[in-house]
């Protein structure tokens, strides 16, 4: 529905332009989805914004969509289950120049659009509500939300990517219709509110943030919401579009305590005050020195192919390091390991031979063995995973 005043479809022949699409996924909200449209339809007559009230109906039984017809709202069906995949389709199908999205359950204030309206004319492209910053009513989120599982995801979502956002799940949101149907938005599930965070960050555009407030919803029914599956679903988002901190940092440091403790344990033995470090140490950084090298390698490919499907934007430092490390060069540095190992290898056969093979105390050898093995692993691992991503780069398919 086009709205100045809440009138019937015909008014979609009024040739002002809409500027504003009030877009609500539901599922089954018959008991507050008339309130959530009339507060909409208030708000877009009270201040003379020509606009449109949009119901992105994910399978409802319950005739919530002949209550939004009734009501002069727009109704898309949406036949995919899921929060992500209602409002991917109400974006693609919003009329308005902005959208403004939030949930039907009658928890957020659809009269009190304007200070999302007022940030999107001012050139923000995403526009978040801050429920901590605007008041959070008794009783409208669960403790389990309000102290950990938002404080935690947003505290994360802000470190990883960098954004002026303080509830990143805040389901109050404006942004510029276009630029979010540009970002490429893929989920379907719950954690499509970190994906539009996220991507928008990834992509530099310019994010707002309001005040907004929650109240206790209007259903009788228990909410979709399932904390646990979908906080876990959005910390799983927010790690796979950090390849960084979910590979590259933690394989950099597992990699150098093995080489640091296994520096110190090639010799022999080494006693800090009543504890001994002896081989069976030294077997466990040679584990991390392999585990951190193979993480180095994922965080490879995942920046790679992120950048290549347009998912993640390029990495220049690893966009120097694949210049530099080429096939070639990876090769023989593979090479070089291997050969390193193959060297202790016949340095603890020689060593093995001094007991014309017999019997032979493990403590010595392996403190040779152990970086030997460890060299030829990761030296095999350098050869495979210059090959892939040589493939990757210039095999079928590739773009370069």
């Amino acid at each position: 529905m086009c709205a100045r005043a809440g009138a019937s479809e015909a008014i979609d022949l009024d040739p002002q332009p809409i500027e504003l699409t009030i877009l609500m996924p539901c599922l089954n909200e018959a008991e507050t989805l008339g309130t959530c449209i009339n507060k909409a339809l208030g708000f877009l007559n009270d201040s003379g914004v020509v606009g449109e009230v949009l119901v992105a109906d994910n399978g409802s039984t319950d005739g919530s969509q002949d209550i939004a017809r009734r009501m002069g709202a727009r109704v898309v069906d949406v036949p995919r289950r899921g929060y992500g995949a209602a409002l991917r389709a109400g974006i693609a199908a919003a009329r308005g120049r902005y959208t403004i999205m939030g949930d039907a359950d009658d928890s957020y204030d659809f009269s009190r659009l304007a200070p999302f309206l007022d940030e999107l004319r001012g050139g923000a492209k995403l526009v978040m509500g801050n429920r901590f910053a605007g008041g959070i009513a008794p009783g409208a989120m669960p403790a389990l939300h309000r102290y950990l599982g938002n404080p935690v995801l947003s505290f994360l979502g802000n470190r990883l990517f960098p954004s002026p956002v303080g509830d990143f799940h805040c389901g109050l949101r404006g942004f510029e219709t276009a630029t979010m149907r540009n970002l490429g938005l893929q989920t379907t599930g719950m954690e499509f509110a970190s994906e539009m965070v996220v991507k928008s960050s990834l992509a530099n555009l310019r994010i707002a943030e309001v005040p907004t407030t929650l109240s206790p919803d209007g259903r009788s029914r228990p909410p979709h919401l399932r904390s646990w599956r979908d906080g876990w679903r959005h910390l799983r988002f927010l790690l796979i579009y950090s390849p960084s901190w979910l590979f590259l940092y933690p394989g950099l440091a597992l990699m150098a305590l093995g080489l640091f403790v296994m520096a110190l344990l090639a010799t022999g033995d080494r006693t800090i005050g009543s504890v001994t470090f002896g081989p069976h140490t030294l077997l466990y950084s040679a584990l991390a020195v392999i585990v951190g090298f193979e993480e180095v390698q994922f965080a490879r490919f995942t920046k790679y192919l992120g950048a290549l499907s347009g998912e993640l934007p390029p990495d220049p430092v690893f966009a120097w390091f694949d210049s530099v490390v080429t096939l070639e060069v990876g090769l023989a540095l593979g090479i070089v390991l291997v050969a390193i190992g193959f060297a202790g290898t016949l340095a603890a056969l020689a060593h093995w031979s001094s007991f014309r093979f017999g019997n032979l105390p493990p403590e010595g050898v392996m403190h040779v063995t152990i970086p030997a093995v460890t060299a030829i692993i990761t030296g095999v691992q350098l050869v495979t995973s210059s090959f892939f991503m040589y493939a990757l780069r210039h095999g079928p398919g590739s773009h370069e």
